[in-house]
């Protein structure tokens, strides 16, 4: 489980695609800190395991279902990624609960100024809208923001502060670029709590 907090921005050192599968090939700082094979990690929200370590960079498996599902197989070498290991028991839950299940791939729509901050308007992938609310909480590309705004249709709203713009990839966004989308899971088990409710 994570906090949609980033630690750091790593950047790919190379993806190998397979027939199916693929495997990714990250170097990173922080995050390897007491790391170990097995271990998990976020990378743009997707929640990876560490299969190969050493002290400067790590890799993981990317399997048919993490290629289908999320854009880390369009990574090239050289790519910034965010990166976040798991939530610790002890550690304060600063953002929302994130699993790092990715449900989809948005499309950035706009871009714009807002002061010092950024408005950012997304086009969810089907399906997704109806778990998207006004102030509930997204993950995109593994960031734990608020919508600022839903409104009927697939597009929601978020407002990146400077300080999300700095320390996450989400400043380098623009127009068209694809991000990894995961909804609230509360929002999901409260739909299928309702479902058989209604059954009854």
């Amino acid at each position: 489980m994570f906090t949609g907090l980033i630690e750091e921005v790593g950047s790919v050192e190379a993806l190998k695609v397979g027939e199916r599968d693929a495997r990714l090939r990250v170097h990173a700082g922080a995050v390897l800190e007491n790391a170990a094979i097995g271990d998990s990690i976020a990378v743009n929200g997707a929640c990876l395991t560490i299969v190969d370590l050493d002290g400067r960079a790590f890799a993981a498996d990317l399997s048919a279902e993490t290629l289908t599902r999320t854009m880390l197989g369009s990574l090239r070498p050289g790519d910034p990624v965010n990166l976040e290991r798991p939530l610790r028991l002890d550690q304060r839950l600063g953002g929302h609960l994130v699993l790092g299940h990715v449900d989809g791939i948005g499309i950035i729509e706009t871009v714009a100024r807002d002061g010092a901050a950024v408005a950012m308007t997304i086009t969810s992938p089907p399906g997704l809208a109806r778990y998207l609310v006004e102030k509930g909480s997204v993950a995109v590309d593994g960031v734990s923001l608020t919508i600022a705004s839903a409104p009927a249709g697939s597009r929601f709203a978020v407002a990146l502060i400077p300080h999300t713009l700095a320390v996450t990839t989400l400043g380098q966004k623009g127009r068209g670029d694809p991000v990894n989308i995961e909804v609230d899971l509360l929002a999901k088990y409260v739909e299928r709590l309702l479902e058989g409710v209604r059954r009854r």
